[in-house]
């Protein structure tokens, strides 16, 4: 399946700095790599995002997490089996994915600022914003089911 269009080649210095920030993320943060996956994917999964959603799957996969943690993500709210700092990320993920209410809620800040501290805050907000960003590129230009030839 062709995208509709070959964004990373049409555009390739904004797609380049999108990747620097991601680099950020990834190193320079200190944010837990299974923390940072588990927040990708949680957006992709809200977002539909299929490319998105296989490729943090597998990412969670080769750090060796359990597919119960994996699988169980959309229930998250209903299971133990994430820790209380996974859970304030991933409730800060859906805030800030379903932004359309103009704010984050205030309840779900706090529970992030109990377990993140100013920085960790910040780039853990860039860190969703940024999945968001790639997933609505992939999802709007991108190749998908059901965009048919040409788009």
């Amino acid at each position: 399946m062709e995208p509709r269009l070959k964004y990373g080649q049409v555009a390739p210095g904004g797609l380049a700095k999108m990747r620097e920030l991601e680099h950020y993320l990834n190193n320079e943060t200190k944010l837990e790599p299974t923390l940072l996956g588990f927040v990708r994917l949680r957006a992709s999964l809200m977002n539909g995002c299929e490319y998105c959603v296989r490729l943090h799957t597998e990412e969670l996969r080769k750090l060796n997490e359990t597919a119960d943690r994996i699988d169980g993500l959309e229930g998250w709210r209903s299971s133990e089996a994430y820790t209380k700092r996974e859970r304030a990320a991933l409730a800060w993920t859906e805030a800030v994915t379903n932004i359309q209410a103009g704010h984050a809620p205030d309840a779900v800040y706090d529970e992030v600022r109990a377990h993140f501290n100013e920085v960790e805050t910040v780039n853990l907000t860039l860190v969703v914003t940024t999945i968001n960003a790639w997933n609505r590129i992939a999802i709007s230009l991108g190749a998908y089911p059901g965009h048919g030839n040409g788009g």
